[in-house]
């Protein structure tokens, strides 16, 4: 039996496509919002470290990181690190990744279970990451040899694929946090919500492509895995 792989080949050059505009208007959207000075007038570590308080959390700390758009929260050393311009601004873009940023640290000191799983898989998959591309090569090159090494990449990618499913309600869980707290706290207006609101979710969106371009990817080598095995 031939399997077709040709809708697999236009869902990777479609998600690499949307990947791209993601990208584009995710920058656009913080480049805009970034203008907006917040009412309240706080920056973005202020905030930070008044969400953090507010939830009891006193282990963790908010600090300043090169880059754009390179926010992150490191549950290895429990620090909150914001980029350069989020850490010092005074805006809706910088409320709303700093308050982000701190629902994953609420996420981890409240156990959350997303982020417990995706915690545990980041040790073997930053192994796996090292050799997977190289055994995938090496499967391709090999196919009408073996479909061995093939067979054990495609095992191997299927657990960043996993990963990157895993992702998406740790992301999404993180923005509700952080909106429903912004509101609360009154670090916002109703205006600068919707804003906050606007970035998050272009945010959010760049995980829900990278994970279908990581499944899609998935399906592009299980299809060439199953072509070759059914010319056999």
């Amino acid at each position: 039996m031939y399997y077709n792989s040709s809708p697999i080949y236009f869902i990777v050059i479609l998600a690499m496509l949307v990947s791209w505009f993601i990208q584009w208007r995710l920058r656009s959207k913080f480049e805009q919002y970034s203008q907006i000075g917040l009412q309240s007038n706080l920056s973005g570590k202020q905030i930070a470290e008044l969400m953090l308080a507010d939830h009891g959390i006193t282990d963790v700390r908010v600090i300043s990181t090169e880059g754009r758009l390179t926010d992150h929260y490191n549950p290895a050393d429990k620090t909150v690190n914001l980029s350069e311009s989020v850490y010092a601004e005074r805006s809706a873009s910088a409320a709303a990744v700093a308050a982000h940023e701190c629902g994953h640290a609420v996420q981890h000191a409240t156990a959350y279970a997303a982020l417990q799983f995706r915690s545990a898989m980041v040790p073997a998959l930053s192994n796996v990451s090292r050799f997977m591309p190289w055994i995938l090569l090496a499967g391709v090159l090999m196919i009408k040899t073996t479909l061995i090494p093939l067979g054990v990449g495609i095992v191997l990618f299927s657990l960043t694929t996993l990963f990157s499913f895993v992702t998406l309600p740790v992301e999404f869980d993180a923005s509700k946090r952080a909106l429903a707290w912004i509101d609360r706290r009154g670090i916002v207006t109703p205006q600068e919500h919707a804003m906050a609101k606007d970035a998050l979710w272009w945010a959010a969106m760049t995980y829900v492509v990278a994970a279908i371009s990581s499944l899609a990817t998935l399906l592009y080598y299980v299809s060439i895995f199953m072509g070759s095995r059914d010319r056999r």
